[in-house]
């Protein structure tokens, strides 16, 4: 009875040996299939980085996205003069009204902002254009005061133009890459998904989403640096139009203000 019990008892632990010793390849493929499986996600998270699918992007792509980051980059130059140019013509514009304003002399007035080449504002070179223009003619003596009046507001209308085109200067590049980028980056984002979806149908391996997502990854990067260039654009270009219609309304505002004044005085020497 104990020899049996002795050979049932060895029985059974050559066959937990055996299941232990069968059980080991299996952990030791588990355990080696969850390692392979983290190395790939590794990997697959390491290629699907922005700077790794705007390096492996195609050349069209390339270029597309190289074109958008120089005008966002040029744009954001515009953006940082332009505000600054504006805030100091408005503060120069504010200065130039008080003192136009105070009562004082328009030949001192003239004499000071007429001398000055930097601190000048485009109100103050109106001023300065049509007070040159009417002493000119009056020193001639021009005794028709309407021919006098047109002179002095002709000459303020050409120094109200250059203003213009220099309050106007560089912003309608603004309008351009606020309406164009997005479209640019479109037609990067196209481009990259047809060739994504071109080298999925030669290739015989199977289609799976690990090897569509880095192609249309990388084409959406060109979508996205479109609208990143375009809305600041948008935005700029917006805030600096409605700021010199009211730089340019007070230009014309003065104008007519400072031809009565003339107006005025020329009567009063009639009389």
């Amino acid at each position: 009875m104990a020899i049996v019990t002795l050979n049932i008892m060895t029985q059974t632990a050559a066959h937990i040996a055996a299941q232990a010793l069968q059980s080991e390849p299996v952990n030791a493929a588990v355990g080696g299939g969850a390692n392979a499986g983290q190395a790939v996600a590794a990997k697959v998270s390491e290629s699907m980085s922005i700077v790794s699918l705007m390096m492996e992007a195609s050349l069209t792509v390339q270029l597309v996205m190289l074109m958008l980051f120089f005008a966002s980059l040029f744009s954001w130059s515009i953006i940082f003069s332009k505000t600054k140019n504006l805030h100091t013509e408005r503060k120069l514009t504010a200065e130039f009204e008080r003192e136009f304003w105070s009562g004082g002399s328009m030949q001192n007035l003239f004499n000071k902002w007429g001398a000055e080449t930097k601190k000048s504002s485009g109100m103050s070179e109106i001023f300065v254009a049509g007070y040159r223009e009417y002493q000119r003619l009056n020193e001639r003596g021009y005794a028709n005061n309407n021919d006098l009046l047109d002179a002095v507001q002709r000459a303020m209308r050409v120094e109200l133009g250059r203003e213009i085109d220099h309050l106007e200067s560089q912003i309608p590049f603004l309008a351009t890459v606020g309406s164009t980028s997005p479209y640019v980056g479109l037609f990067g984002t196209v481009w990259g998904i047809m060739n994504s979806f071109i080298s999925l149908g030669s290739s015989t391996q199977q289609a799976t989403i690990a090897s569509v997502a880095p192609g249309i990854a990388e084409a959406l990067i060109a979508t996205a640096m479109g609208l990143f260039a375009a809305i600041p654009a948008v935005i700029a270009y917006n805030r600096f139009t409605y700021h010199v219609e009211r730089l340019v309304g007070q230009y014309e505002v003065f104008m007519e203000e400072f031809v009565s004044i003339v107006n005025r005085q020329l009567t009063m020497e009639e009389r």
